[in-house]
């Protein structure tokens, strides 16, 4: 054999050695394709698991958050009551997406068939399930106490629900009658009835406000909570709304003329829960009673009652007028009298033919 012919074979079991080694590299470079795809389709199969295959529960399930719970305890129970498909799952999902502090205490209704991912993005919204308790206007602040120790899921956290407590829990001194804003309050489970009443005081002290600054000029008040007083008088004297600015220029002016205001919700307020519903003459002449106002002028030391916005824009924007007297006409409006001739003519006309001891507000004598 020749050098010649001793280099060509040479040269073809180079090339034909350089074609087995392509042929291995393809397959390596095919069977790392396959494996990839494999791989790829895993995670996707994993990541259907854990954000597109829904729970369990057929119906809506109402779930409670305490304060204190983690989503691990919390998804291990669910996991036990039926419901989640799986705790583990859940709780993967939520380390991935960053949502592992997601709950807040409160009831939740979680829909039926949610995903992993929609459960953790419904956690972390905080739209938990609400309640709602309303305070009337015109109401001693006994009986707004009374509904809110009554409402459904609120944790009471003052024993007992006084007066005296809410004086602390508001920081005012003294009785903390009208001190609460008559509105309806919404409120989530394992809320505190200390912080309906911050937010009902907080509530009162900015309408106040508001109120108090665009006040009319003139008026006998020192400062608001006088106004906010003369505002319980005519949310508990008025029946018909558009009434109230005139309620209030009659005891506005009877301030200014040095009058006593003559009113007896503010007497039935000073004899306290006792009031049977029959107010006598000796109580009217009972001058003890420190919310006498036939007795004793200027206004009562504190409100009789929770005052609404549209009974404090009364007070603070008296309706014009000459009017001293009024006089109930039995249909929820009132009489308005400029003389108490006058106005007692319109107590024979209105009352007395009907009650034999009617008395009128303010009285009909002097």
């Amino acid at each position: 054999m020749t050098k010649r012919d001793r280099s060509k074979k040479t040269s073809a079991k180079a090339s034909k050695k350089h074609k087995k080694s392509t042929s291995s590299f393809r397959k390596w470079l095919i069977s790392l394709s396959v494996l990839s795809f494999l791989v790829i389709g895993g995670v996707g199969v994993t990541a259907y698991w854990l954000w597109e295959l829904p729970n369990l529960n057929n119906s809506s399930v109402r779930i409670d958050v305490q304060r204190g719970d983690t989503l691990t305890s919390m998804a291990e129970r669910w996991q036990r009551d039926g419901w989640l498909r799986s705790a583990l799952l859940l709780r993967v999902t939520a380390r991935l997406t960053k949502q592992t502090r997601v709950l807040r205490p409160g009831e939740y209704d979680i829909p039926a068939g949610l995903t992993n991912s929609e459960l953790l993005a419904l956690l972390a919204s905080a739209k938990a399930v609400t309640y709602r308790l309303t305070i009337i206007e015109g109401r001693p602040l006994r009986e707004a106490l009374a509904v809110i120790a009554k409402a459904p899921h609120l944790t009471q956290d003052i024993e007992p629900l006084t007066a005296e407590a809410v004086a602390k829990v508001i920081g005012v001194q003294g009785n903390p009658e009208g001190w609460l804003y008559p509105d309806t309050y919404v409120y989530q489970r394992h809320e505190t009835a200390s912080a309906i009443i911050l937010q009902a005081y907080q509530r009162m002290q900015d309408n106040l406000a508001e109120a108090w600054q665009n006040r009319a000029s003139g008026l006998p008040y020192r400062d608001a909570y006088q106004a906010l007083i003369m505002a319980s008088i005519v949310e508990k004297e008025t029946g018909a709304a558009y009434e109230r600015p005139m309620i209030a220029g009659v005891f506005v002016r009877r301030l200014q003329k040095n009058m006593r205001l003559e009113t007896d919700p503010t007497v039935i307020y000073g004899l306290g829960p006792e009031f049977d519903g029959n107010l006598t003459r000796a109580q009217l002449r009972d001058s003890s009673n420190r919310y006498n106002t036939y007795r004793r002028h200027g206004l009562p030391p504190s409100p009789i009652a929770l005052a609404g916005r549209t009974a404090i824009d009364a007070a603070l924007h008296p309706q014009d007028g000459d009017a001293l007297y009024f006089v109930a006409k039995g249909d929820g409006s009132h009489a308005f009298s400029a003389t108490l001739a006058a106005h007692n003519a319109a107590v024979r006309k209105y009352q007395m033919r009907r009650r034999e001891d009617y008395r009128s507000a303010p009285k009909t004598e002097q």
